[in-house]
């Protein structure tokens, strides 16, 4: 998955999509208005075809959580309140307005929302939290809180015909600095395979949510040697078998501060080989050089080789559910 900066060409990511057959693409950069959104949508679903993706529809995805984080803005577009200001309301609300928000969604092209934020951010550490607690992101301070809002946004983006993310798995409550501008500050000592945190995860899987997002915040308790998306006893391990989840897995941005001492290239083949399924790039320049490493493992490493496919069949699997397929019983 490419960043589409707001400011690049309308056929900057032509060539990623037809010859380099990359198959989603995120909005980034705060978009104005859904008249250009729409345009954009259009276009990028008009590059599908056999020669290009396989006649497989693309993921077209923005962060939509709603305060601080809204991609999508002016005309065509309510900016939803924060997570803080969504828990206020009664989950059948939430869920109401949910599904508004994610009919404005799908109306001008977008089928995934990076969204709900499913970190629980302890009330004693609160705006200390970098990442999400500084800027009202979480939708509580105790999972059961986050839980019965994070389940009812979810809801409401389905309804709307939207797929939900919950992330960042296994949570980044706990951590003092932002992963996208730091990597120092970024270790939650705390968590354990039996953590409570774990919970609003578990209950959005349940509520079916399309996508997890995987941190990449360190874990030492549950792994010591590698921050989570790249750790195949987190990514596989944990929620995978543990958690029950045989769904999509996404990394947060790999063009992160946090991953800046790893190359380019092995950002991705580390978390494939981890048991992940999607690399989310907001660096759409990056993705030839992930492509050519993915390749080039996958050539050498059979067992490699067989988690690509296993990904792949992920991947298409939910673009079934969502009708992206030729086969698919419905279109969007």
């Amino acid at each position: 998955m490419v960043g589409f900066d707001t400011n690049a060409p309308l056929e900057s990511l032509d060539d990623l999509v037809t010859d380099a057959h990359v198959g989603n693409v995120i909005y980034l950069g705060g978009w104005d208005g859904a008249d250009k959104v729409s345009r954009t949508s259009t276009h990028l679903r008009d590059l599908v075809s056999t020669q290009s993706t396989g006649d497989v529809g693309l993921l077209i995805a923005a962060d939509q959580e709603g305060g601080e984080v809204h991609q999508l803005r002016g005309e065509g577009f309510t900016r939803p309140p924060s997570a803080k200001e969504q828990a206020a309301m009664e989950p059948a609300q939430l869920t109401r307005e949910a599904t508004g928000w994610a009919e404005e969604l799908a109306a001008a092209g977008v089928n995934v929302n990076l969204a709900p934020v499913t970190d629980t951010v302890p009330k004693e550490i609160g705006r200390a939290n970098g990442p999400i607690g500084r800027w009202g992101r979480q939708y509580g301070s105790t999972p059961e809180a986050v839980s019965r809002s994070a389940t009812a946004f979810l809801a409401g983006m389905l309804e709307g015909g939207v797929e939900g993310t919950v992330k960042h798995f296994p949570g980044l409550g706990r951590v003092r600095n932002n992963t996208d501008f730091s990597s120092t500050g970024i270790t939650d000592r705390v968590a354990t395979a039996d953590d409570p945190h774990l919970r609003p995860f578990a209950d959005g899987i349940e509520a079916g949510a399309g996508l997890v997002m995987m941190a990449s915040a360190r874990y030492p308790r549950l792994d010591d040697d590698d921050p989570a998306m790249f750790s195949e006893r987190i990514v596989t391990g944990l929620l995978r078998e543990d958690l029950g989840y045989d769904g999509v897995v996404i990394t947060d941005d790999v063009n992160a501060e946090a991953l800046d001492a790893v190359p380019v290239g092995e950002r991705a083949v580390r978390f494939l080989d981890a048991g992940g399924d999607i690399v989310l790039t907001g660096a759409a320049a990056d993705a030839d050089e992930m492509l050519e490493a993915i390749a080039a493992e996958a050539g050498s490493d059979a067992g490699f080789a067989a988690k690509v496919d296993a990904a792949v069949e992920r991947v298409v699997t939910l673009k079934e559910r969502m009708g992206l397929l030729p086969c698919s019983t419905t279109r969007p």
